[in-house]
């Protein structure tokens, strides 16, 4: 059955035997006394991959973001929220409000009505922590997260990117021949960011296949997230299987990511190819999740078809008050065979659909 729900984008799996062995699951200690058994090397390598100072291991985005507005969007902050943000980030930031943080919102995607809020704020003595997501899962845009970082900067404040699509996609300067870029290193490198007021925060439960969670930045701000993290202390930190997961999943990106991301793209290319010569028009660019919405045809109905044909896929929405749209995740795994299937079932559905509809 082919099944376009995965986002794990390159394909990684992580089984038992591909792992190193571990003698217990976890030490039955808080991070905050002892680092889980690897959880420092696999910290350093990813903080190199992005080309970080530093990083610190999470159990999970929803702990990282809780965190973090605990430990940076102190008194006198203002929390910034782009509002295509997923919403775990949102989740976290109403949390700082029972601390009496303000929590304010700028249009999606907009740095003119971002530069407009922050000037707002400093007139209310407020330094601003902006978080915006790398990429927007909806669209597969990447935010203007340069801009983002200039306006910031003037004001004195904190960007808090979610990196969690784009780490394991995106490298460093992509051209015509590698598209995503080089290294999957996420949106740092494809877009040059570097700086001492930039966070990181990322799970690689998605190109990298490990469901654990890491925020990166400079020594500076890592080692005061490490000292007022709550989570280090009332949590238990992540397991060393997982962490063994991300270790092999950062040790496979060193020999075979770029290929691998060279293999998605041309999937997502076939894919899109094959919509296009039945006149079907799909979003998402090359990014993995795929979307449409057929004029006078329901997503729903779509998906209960394609279900018929034994074809798996979802239905995702940009905000809760907006239609459905059906979606495929196109991952690295894919055959070609895979993709002609979906695309020949799907033109077949429309056809018949249409003729439906003529017919009444």
């Amino acid at each position: 059955m082919p099944d376009f729900t995965s986002a794990l984008y390159l394909g990684l799996g992580h089984a038992s035997h591909q792992l190193k062995g571990w003698e217990q699951l976890s030490l039955g200690r808080p991070a905050i006394l002892e680092e889980p058994p690897g959880a420092g090397q696999v910290a350093a390598n990813l903080s190199q991959l992005q080309g970080m100072e530093a990083s610190v291991l999470l159990p999970s985005t929803l702990h990282l973001f809780v965190d973090a507005f605990e430990c940076f969007a102190t008194a006198g902050s203002a929390i910034y929220l782009d509002d295509a943000n997923y919403p775990i980030t949102r989740w976290g930031a109403e949390r700082a409000i029972l601390r009496g943080i303000p929590l304010r919102s700028f249009a999606r995607r907009d740095p003119r009505d971002l530069l407009w809020q922050l000037a707002q704020g400093a007139r209310e003595g407020l330094r601003p922590l902006v978080v915006a997501d790398g990429i927007c899962p909806a669209t597969g845009q990447v935010a203007p997260l340069g801009e983002y970082l200039e306006i910031v900067r003037h004001f004195g404040g904190l960007l808090l990117i979610d990196d969690t699509q784009a780490l394991g996609l995106l490298g460093r300067n992509p051209d015509k021949r590698r598209p995503y870029g080089y290294g999957g290193g996420g949106v740092p490198g494809y877009l040059g960011l570097t700086g001492a007021d930039l966070l990181i925060g990322a799970s690689l439960a998605k190109a990298f296949g490990a469901p654990v969670a890491a925020l990166s930045g400079s020594q500076r701000l890592i080692q005061r997230f490490k000292a007022g993290s709550l989570s280090r202390l009332h949590c238990s930190p992540p397991s060393v299987a997982v962490i063994q997961a991300a270790a092999r999943a950062l040790a496979v990106n060193i020999r075979y990511g770029d290929q691998l991301r060279a293999q998605l793209a041309e999937n997502i290319l076939h894919f899109r190819q094959g919509l296009g010569r039945l006149d079907i028009s799909v979003d998402g660019g090359l990014f993995p999740v795929q979307t449409l919405a057929p004029p006078g045809v329901s997503a729903i109905s779509l998906q209960e078809a394609l279900e018929q044909q034994h074809i798996k896929t979802l239905l995702l929405k940009s905000r809760a008050d907006s239609p459905a749209r059906l979606g495929f995740v196109i991952n690295a795994r894919h055959s070609a065979s895979d993709i002609d299937a979906c695309v020949e079932s799907l033109g077949a559905i429309l056809k018949s659909r249409g003729k439906k509809r003529v017919n009444s």
